[in-house]
């Protein structure tokens, strides 16, 4: 049964088909199916779609004939929807989380084969880690940050990446293909990335990844501290605070956020000191 036809105007119309798109399946949907459930005739739907069409937010499949919402579409909202950047997005998370773990947080993100170093938030005690000041980059599967974004890519990805970064893990003495591997497995059954490697001596660190609303890794919080500070019986409290400003991050990234593709352009827009500079 057809749904009453919406209030009369060509902007209620409009709008109407644009949620009737926001519905179908991704491969999409014909005229007489949008038409039946917008409630208007076939041919005002099509008038309509030809419109969206000409305006670059509704595509045409040309074997299909299906349509639906175009990427033009989505990247305008979700321009609208976060306009202040990943970093100014989980600046917040970060100071919560150092004010409460009384440690060294790290906001990393993808950076094609490489992990950059987003934002930090100082915590109390001097440490080293593989990225250091912020605009650090380190590859993918070094340090637990950068382990945690490797693990969560999709499979094909990540091999792509093991691949080309084997040779670079390589050059840190404890790595080999086996043991990458077997870390990556077992990050991603725990969900976190935690393990004193010993390549930092008396350090260690904690990582989750930062997934988008499609599941895509593409940043991590990272707790940077000494190895005492992140014994058996205090990590799961950690991985807990992480995991749960993780999951609030997560849906409130936009997917066109231009520093996902380019981390270095956020990097040069100034922002404010955040304590004392002891990571190096």
């Amino acid at each position: 049964m057809s749904t009453p036809e919406p209030a009369s105007g060509g902007v209620p119309r409009v709008f109407a088909v644009i949620r009737a798109l926001s519905r179908v399946p991704p491969e999409g949907a014909r005229v007489t199916h949008l038409a039946q459930s917008v409630g208007l005739t076939q041919a005002t739907t099509h008038r309509l779609l030809q419109a969206l069409v000409a305006e670059g937010m509704v595509e045409q499949d040309e074997r299909s004939k299906l349509y639906r919402l175009s990427v033009d579409f989505f990247a305008l909202a979700a321009q609208a929807g976060n306009t202040g950047g990943l970093r100014a997005l989980c600046r917040p998370a970060l100071l919560r989380l150092c004010a409460s773990l009384g440690d060294t947080l790290f906001l990393l993100v993808r950076s094609g084969f490489d992990a950059v170093c987003l934002d930090r938030a100082e915590g109390p005690f001097p440490i080293r880690s593989f990225t250091g000041d912020i605009g650090g980059r380190v590859a993918l599967g070094v340090g637990q940050g950068a382990l945690a974004i490797l693990a969560f890519l999709p499979e094909d990805e990540r091999e792509e990446v093991i691949r080309f970064n084997l040779s670079r893990v390589r050059e840190f003495g404890v790595y080999d293909e086996v043991y990458l591997r077997t870390e990556i497995e077992r990050v991603r059954q725990l969900g976190y990335a935690g393990r004193n490697t010993g390549l930092l001596d008396g350090m260690a660190g904690v990582a989750v990844p930062v997934l988008s609303a499609e599941g895509r890794p593409v940043a991590a919080l990272s707790v940077g501290t000494i190895a005492d500070r992140l014994n058996p019986e205090r990590l799961p409290t950690v991985v807990a605070l992480l995991q749960r400003e993780a999951a609030q991050l997560g849906p409130r990234i936009n997917p066109f956020d231009p520093v996902l593709r380019r981390p270095s352009q956020s990097l040069a827009e100034p922002w404010p000191e955040s304590g004392s500079a002891s990571v190096s």
